[in-house]
């Protein structure tokens, strides 16, 4: 993350995402497939790290294969995509609202506090080592403990989506993304970027 001004001067905190170009490699209709989606590949790799078969799929060697299916309840549709077509970081444009989707970051298995925000216990009047423990977690009832309760746990490496995220920039030349806000996932994760 950084930030950048506009023509007003005013501060943005953007996340810099690099965007490489992506190849269709396989449009699925509900007459042959059962459904509709559009397969992407993207991001360059040695021949030898896939198999005969994808390489023939794909018409090369990616990385990265996705789906993306049209939302249900909106306009959207495969109509427009051919097989082999390629497309890059102009598809998107300054102003433009995405919503973002990646695997967030591991945080391995932690307590209530930093898992659940909990408050804790007070830290005087007679307590002593209690201060981040959860408290009771039982009921005199049913005499067991309710599936879902919030408990410690592991934490992180879930997949986040954050909606209503605005393009500051779009650097074609460098193809560079700049999104206006957070990114879920550390530096190297594959991003899913949608319009809205």
């Amino acid at each position: 993350m950084t930030q950048v001004f506009d023509a007003q001067g005013n501060a943005h905190p953007v996340t810099i995402l690099r965007v490489s170009s992506a190849k269709i490699t396989q449009v699925k209709t509900t007459e042959k497939d059962g459904y509709e989606a559009v397969q992407i590949a993207s991001g360059a790799q040695k021949e030898h790290r896939v198999n005969k078969a994808g390489r023939g799929h794909q018409g090369g060697a990616f990385k990265h294969v996705m789906e993306f299916r049209p939302r249900t309840g909106t306009d959207e549709s495969i109509s427009g995509f051919e097989k082999d077509a390629s497309f890059d970081v102009s598809v998107f444009s300054e102003g433009d609202m995405v919503r973002v989707s990646a695997i967030s970051k591991g945080k391995g298995f932690q307590g209530v506090v930093k898992r659940h925000k909990f408050a804790g216990q007070q830290r005087s009047h007679g307590v002593k080592h209690a201060l981040r423990q959860p408290g009771s977690i039982g009921t005199t009832g049913p005499q067991r403990v309710f599936k879902g309760k919030r408990m410690a746990g592991r934490m992180g490496a879930d997949r986040v989506t954050v909606t209503n995220l605005k393009v500051i920039a779009v650097n074609k030349d460098e193809n560079i993304l700049l999104i206006r806000g957070a990114v879920p996932g550390r530096r190297g994760t594959l991003v899913e970027v949608r319009s809205i």
